[in-house]
């Protein structure tokens, strides 16, 4: 019986866990190593700083998303032995592995910009996103930047979309006439991807938003509440909400695994850690140049699934992912739009519309019944332009 390690315990790991129980069965011996006993739904922090998602609804229990067969370890893994084939643990000691599947996912940093994590909000975990809601609370007018300070981070979509729900909230709040806003990205555009850069940049005209490109922050100054770029400009602010830089796990560097920003260099078909013949990774701790996102994980483990069942059951068949990415991007106002794409066709987003923002609830209620579990289709798409060009995407 093959032993198969997980490392990390979120959507792409418990996705892989449960699709390679069902499928190997008997099979291999399918264990997860996470050092949190909980099992968090990112994506709905997008709510609570609006008050309109209950933080503690966002979690569950590790072991209630994963079949009964599958080993849960709570540990937190320190270093990988490549050539032993051994993950060494904090409390357990050493755990051996056949095949390694690297789901260690990606976390905030805004200790990389001096005054950010003094000064700044974002919305990227429990006790972030309550400090952002209280922030909001206080506010009563005044200068509001919002935006990126570092690529890649996780969700691409979620700074714009926080943009133009905040600048909804500030409406019905009575407030909107004395709020200057601001949105500042290091990119050329608003966002990464031309076709829906050209569809969103319209929005932030009509909604008198400030669309500041290539300003890439440099540092935030706490007591004179200005934010200064490399390219030496500078923008007051009364309330700063700004997605911090994000890396890979520590265990990835300290293992010479990866270079310092953490991320696994990971073939873009196959899953594999380029290098390693038994070593795969999923979603944001990837090199991969598709979104760091919940969705990225979904379309990628059948591609990973199928090529360690290949290996185990000495199979020749290649399985490839196809940098299918699909998610939604909040607009405000009850409405909401989708962007569907994959390494050779770009999206194409229909207009803002309250369907597929009511798509989108019900899929964040419905998130612990489907995904972990494996029970959604991977659809690819086909029939479309190619996506040229987007290594940012």
């Amino acid at each position: 019986m093959k032993k198969i390690l997980i490392l990390g315990g979120g959507v792409g790991g418990a996705l892989v866990a449960n699709l390679l129980s069902k499928k190997l069965k008997k099979e291999a011996e399918i264990t997860i190593l996470d050092k949190s006993p909980k099992h968090i739904y990112q994506p709905g922090f997008l709510y609570v700083p609006f008050g309109w998602e209950n933080p503690d609804k966002l979690v569950r229990d590790q072991e209630s998303l994963l079949n009964k067969n599958i080993n849960f370890v709570l540990d937190e893994a320190v270093y990988i032995d490549t050539d032993k084939n051994l993950v060494t643990t904090k409390n357990r000691g050493d755990i051996g592995y056949d095949y390694l599947v690297l789901a260690t996912g990606s976390h905030v940093a805004p200790e990389q910009i001096p005054g950010l994590k003094e000064t700044g909000h974002h919305f990227y975990g429990r006790e972030q996103a309550l400090n952002l809601k209280q922030a909001i609370e206080n506010f009563k007018g005044g200068n509001v930047v919002t935006g990126i300070a570092g690529v890649p981070h996780k969700c691409p979509v979620a700074p714009l979309e926080f943009t133009f729900m905040f600048e909804w909230y500030l409406k019905r709040k009575g407030l909107r006439e004395k709020t200057n806003m601001s949105y500042v990205s290091p990119l050329p555009r608003c966002f990464s991807i031309p076709s829906v850069s050209d569809m969103v940049t319209p929005w932030l005209e009509e909604r008198n938003i400030n669309n500041i490109t290539f300003f890439n922050v440099e540092s935030v100054d706490p007591k004179a509440k200005i934010v200064h770029s490399i390219e030496g400009d500078s923008i007051p602010f009364d309330l700063l909400m700004l997605i911090p830089p994000h890396r890979g796990a520590k265990v990835i560097t300290d293992s010479g695994l990866a270079e310092s920003a953490g991320w696994l260099d990971t073939d873009r078909y196959t899953m594999r850690v380029n290098g390693y013949d038994n070593i795969f990774a999923i979603g944001d701790a990837t090199n991969l140049p598709v979104s760091k996102a919940g969705s990225s994980a979904h379309f990628q483990a059948d591609a990973l699934v199928g090529n360690i069942i290949s290996d185990i059951r000495n199979e020749k068949t290649v399985h490839h992912y196809d940098g299918h990415v699909m998610c939604f991007l909040e607009t405000g106002y009850n409405k909401a739009t989708l962007l569907n794409f994959d390494y050779n066709h770009p999206p194409n987003p229909a207009q803002p519309n309250y369907l597929l923002h009511m798509a989108k609830i019900l899929f964040n209620k419905t998130y612990w019944w489907t995904l972990p579990q494996g029970r959604l289709p991977n659809t690819p798409i086909k029939d479309k332009k190619s996506l040229q060009d987007c290594p940012d995407c």
